[in-house]
């Protein structure tokens, strides 16, 4: 039989499926799916979205039939003594098997009315015709799910046995095959069991070099994808909904307690992942003409791996303290030499695009998809494991991490696709943070500035890593057009943790400082919500660290503060009558600035539309007119930086701001549910802590928390300030060390401006010979990140977001996985195709071929007409 007639065959077997007379479980019909498809392209085009539904949806019988037949084929194989012998058992039989199910299963997932049939056919208690029984009979043998009230019907003697579920032997039988002799692993030695769990690649676990071929790496591939397919019902729950019910097929392979499988299982994924070398001898645009089918396995690898790594199992009554054994393992790596080759693995993944990006060849290098993921990696190591923290920081390799982290961030900040990855980044500079020798390790000079790409390349930068951190912060605030406004409060807690270690701190990275104060303590952004003045007290009690901590070594940033005393001396007698005067007095200026210009009169669209400005309507009374204001200035939102400390910040007038309207990965109700930043307190503080103070542990369930985080407070629309809102906090702000400090620079400074040589080292000299009386160093504080269930509900659809775009890179010229199904857990958006280009240039040969697969897919023998595919390309905004 040719390829073509195969493919009409198989379609017309399709067909079959729906066409409502249901077909007998031993009819050689069912054996097609498994002998006529010749490619998984074959499968995902000709078994298309609108045959799985109607099949689904009108003959659901023959589905389960399907779904038993295909999987107890599988099993047959896994068994079979000469698998996979071509002729007696084939790998091809195989590889259907698993396409099949691969196919089928997000379809099922999608339908919440089969939610019950699912839980019975997947995972119901089961009962099975012995093997003696089956030989006795004539019978084809499948597997038979029956709910628990029938079973004693089902046992004529001992015909039957009692058989795990379904969904969990099709787990262990995938594991199994991912081991499997001459199917996805070498031969082994004569007299070895087929499955051998040896790890597929050297690193942690393994130094031997291991011997595979193209074709392991793709049955490898092929058995990946399918482990996703089974954990994806992820995808088909909200975010907030799935921490707390969790996933069974995840919580099977979590909860796993074969340590030589979990082993061999995490080593492999880990040493796959982070072995992969992009860059190994390469020619300019390679990538474009050859397709590294390595890449494929690295993405499914890497991505299998997390989706285990991050999962909480659930808590049970027979289990109230799970544990998740993947999770648990990798926490356990110790050895320097794993760690070393953990780094430099993904350092070296991390680095693609940043060479890319510095390429005199534009597009000749091919950046990696999975970056993001890699991030995420990277921060689950970090997580739960310790040793690994201590490592990258006594080595003085995190700051690698710092510049390509931040690289990222700035890279993928005004991308509306990217903003969880931006977000991801900020939280995890913020875990690295918290580690006190971290702040320390800032303070060494950062040499290679110049070899960065331009996007976070500081013109002229002379400085300490802690510099180049604080100026990219300022730049994300203050360019992001207020896209990471949810994020703020991570940003100045990052600054806050590292702020009583800092030394030296640049006059640049110091008039950052003091200009995202002059925003964030302008009457317009106090005003605008109830929450913004405690981004200003966080921001004060960072300069607060600095000033008590590292006085006598950073003069420039004593400076940077007493220029800007008048700004700290109005905030003391700050009200709402005085903060609306000084509105509307800036509003008149600008009015009458932009009356002379013609201009109409808006404030910059990125200034404090980030930090969201309030009502102006009211006239009130001002005793803010003695502060000096910028007119052509500064304001969060600027891309300018200007050095004069002395300027005030443009306040920016609007009305009260509707609900930005976004379009992220998840939810309008979770989009804003990024972890909550504590209030930095001490180590000795925090075991102070209430005992019924509840805490949210990622080794355990959230089955038994409501959710801690609350929504973003603040952004409500209308919100209206009173002289009561006002002084519950401003008597509160921690004005003290830097009022004290002023005060008793002032004689001093005056005294050295007075003389012959006025020149800014003067002034500098003058402040580090002067002591300074009545502060005293309060403890270091450390807002430490903190997880909830909807956070952690948000980072899951990050992560599935992730695996969902790039299967649609993977699948090109095929369907992917989940394309077209209905998904709960992220929004998916249609863009338009992109057309050929220099990079995807589409010949004679493409076209036909392409034309070819869609006439066959589209077949409908019986003339009902089917809904048209759609000429967008599905998009994930997150």
């Amino acid at each position: 039989m040719g390829a073509s007639d195969s493919k009409l065959v198989f379609k017309k077997g399709i067909f079959r499926l729906s066409e409502g007379s249901e077909i007998p479980a031993d009819d050689p019909y069912w054996t097609s799916f498994w002998e006529l498809p010749e490619s998984a392209e074959d499968v995902f085009t000709l078994f298309s979205a609108t045959d799985i539904r109607r099949t689904r949806d009108y003959s659901l019988a023959n589905l389960e039939t399907l779904l038993l037949a295909v999987t107890s084929r599988l099993l047959i194989l896994r068994n079979h003594p000469s698998f996979p012998d071509p002729e007696i058992a084939p790998e091809r039989d195989a590889l259907n098997c698993i396409r099949i199910l691969t196919r089928l299963l997000p379809f099922l997932y999608e339908a919440d009315h089969l939610e019950s049939w699912e839980d019975t056919f997947f995972w119901g208690v089961r009962r099975r015709r012995t093997r003696k029984a089956a030989l006795a009979s004539s019978e084809v043998l499948f597997d038979e799910s029956k709910p628990e009230d029938d079973q004693a019907t089902l046992v004529p003697g001992e015909d039957y046995e009692d058989v795990k579920p379904l969904a969990e032997e099709m787990i262990d039988t995938l594991v199994d095959l991912m081991f499997f002799a001459d199917f996805t692993s070498p031969r082994p030695q004569t007299g070895k069991a087929k499955v051998t769990f040896s790890i597929w690649q050297s690193g942690v676990g393994c130094n031997l070099a291991v011997p595979t071929t193209k074709e392991f790496e793709s049955n490898r591939g092929e058995i990946l994808r399918l482990l996703l397919t089974l954990t994806s019902k992820s995808m088909y729950m909200s975010a907030n909904v799935l921490p707390v019910k969790g996933v069974k097929a995840l919580t099977y392979i979590a909860s796993c307690s074969d340590k030589q499988s979990n082993l061999s299982v995490l080593c492999s994924l880990l040493n796959t992942t982070i072995r992969y070398n992009p860059a190994s001898w390469r020619v300019p645009y390679d990538h474009v003409v050859f397709k590294d089918s390595r890449e494929v396995l690295v993405t499914y690898s890497l991505q299998l791996l997390l989706v285990i790594l991050l999962y909480p199992v659930p808590e049970t009554p027979s289990n109230p303290s799970p544990r998740n054994q993947y999770r648990h393992f990798y926490g356990r790596l110790h050895r320097p030499q794993d760690f070393q080759f953990l780094v430099d693995g993904m350092t070296r993944i991390l680095n693609q695009p940043v060479q890319a990006n510095s390429s005199y060849l534009p597009g000749s290098q091919k950046a990696m998809r999975w970056s993001p993921e890699i991030i995420m990696l990277f921060w689950e190591t970090l997580q739960c494991n310790k040793r690994f923290r201590s490592f990258i920081v006594d080595t003085d390799r995190v700051h690698d991490f710092v510049i390509l982290i931040l690289f990222y961030a700035v890279e993928y900040k005004t991308d509306p696709t990217k903003q969880g990855v931006v977000r991801m980044c900020v939280f995890v500079l913020q875990t690295l943070s918290s580690e006190p020798k971290f702040g320390i390790g800032l303070n060494k000079s950062f040499e290679t500035q110049d070899s960065l790409p331009v996007s976070i390349r500081i013109k002229g930068f002379q400085g300490t890593y802690a510099d180049h951190l604080i100026i990219s912060i300022y730049t994300l605030i203050t360019s992001s057009n207020g896209k990471l406004q949810a994020i703020y409060p991570a940003l100045l807690a990052i600054i806050n943790n590292i702020a009583a270690y800092i030394e030296n701190l640049s006059a640049s990275a110091s008039s950052k400082l003091v200009q995202l104060f002059a925003s964030m303590s302008s009457p317009a952004f106090l005003l605008a919500n109830e929450s913004n003045h405690t981004l200003l007290t966080a921001l004060l009690e960072s300069m607060n660290a600095i000033i008590e901590h590292k006085y006598n070594h950073n003069a420039n940033f004593i400076y940077a503060v007493f220029r800007s005393r008048k700004r700290f001396e109005s905030l003391r007698t700050f009200t709402l009558e005085s903060g609306q005067e000084e509105i509307d007095r800036q509003n008149r200026k600008r009015k009458e600035q932009s009356g002379d210009n013609g201009s109409s009169g808006h404030s910059r669209t990125d200034s404090v539309d980030s930090l969201r400005s309030p009502s102006t309507s009211h006239q009130r009374h001002s005793t803010l007119s003695n502060v000096p204001e910028e007119t052509s200035a500064f304001a969060i939102g600027d891309e300018d930086s200007d050095d004069d400390v002395e300027r005030r910040p443009n306040s920016s007038h609007s009305s009260p701001p509707e609900q930005s309207s976004r379009t992220p990965s998840v939810s309008s109700s979770v989009d804003d549910a990024v972890p909550q930043q504590l209030r930095g307190m001490s180590e000795k503080a925090r075991g102070k802590m209430p005992a019924g103070t509840p805490t949210f542990s990622r080794q355990n369930s959230t089955t038994s928390l409501s959710s801690q985080a609350p929504s973003a407070s603040g952004m409500g629309l209308g919100f209206v300030p009173t002289r009561q809102w006002i002084e519950t906090w401003v008597p509160e702000l921690p004005l003290h060390t830097i009022l004290t400090l002023i005060q008793e620079l002032t004689p001093s400074i005056r005294r050295a401006s007075q003389s012959a040589d006025r020149d800014s080292q003067t002034v500098l000299q003058t402040i580090r010979r002067t002591q300074v009386r009545g502060i005293d160093p309060s403890p270091v504080r450390v807002h430490l990140f903190e997880w909830s269930p909807l956070s952690l509900g948000w980072y899951e659809s990050l992560l599935w977001g992730l695996i969902f775009t790039s299967e649609l890179q993977v699948a090109k010229g095929s369907v992917g996985t989940w394309n077209g199904t209905s998904i709960k857990l992220f929004r998916v958006q249609e863009t338009t195709a992109e057309g050929p280009s220099l990079l995807a240039p589409r010949g004679a040969v493409d076209a036909v071929g392409s034309n070819l697969v869609q006439r066959i897919g589209s077949l409908n023998l019986r003339g009902s007409n089917s809904p048209a595919p759609s000429e967008g390309t599905p998009r994930v905004s997150g």
